[in-house]
């Protein structure tokens, strides 16, 4: 028996065809300008009558755009602080609570500082004073 032998193509990738070249642009010879036909005459028209408020009435104004105040930078900042202050901090929030104010404790200290920097030198400086020093820096765990 005869077999039939197919013929196997090589796997080659195919390539897309190289794109032609934009045909150039065809130059166009000056030519001597025809005349131009007469332009139509323009219709007259009616004047327009514009309206005029009367002289007690005043004109619209433009509302005028109310500029909002711009909010102010916030910082965030982290600091220590002993654990005796910190419970009165917390209770001072709970007063705040029961005075019908409810605070956050970013409100109280920042009511604290106000209240500082109301104070007079001598207030000021007497109120420093009833503050330890604590040393800086976040508290080994234990």
């Amino acid at each position: 028996m005869a077999t039939a032998t197919k013929s196997v193509k090589s796997r080659v990738p195919v390539r897309a065809p190289a794109r032609k070249a934009a045909p150039a642009k065809k130059t166009t010879v000056a030519r001597p300008a025809a005349a131009k036909p007469a332009a139509r005459p323009v219709p007259a028209r009616a004047p327009v009558v514009q309206a005029v408020a009367p002289t007690g009435a005043a004109a619209p104004a433009k509302p005028v755009k109310v500029e909002k105040p711009k909010k102010p930078k916030l910082v965030r900042d982290s600091f220590t602080i002993p654990k005796a202050e910190y419970l009165v901090l917390d209770d001072l929030k709970q007063r705040a609570a029961r005075l019908a104010a409810p605070a956050k404790k970013s409100e109280i200290l920042r009511a604290g500082i106000k209240a500082l920097a109301a104070m007079s030198d001598v207030a000021f400086l007497a109120c420093m004073g009833a503050v330890p020093a604590i040393k800086t820096g976040r508290p080994k765990a234990g």
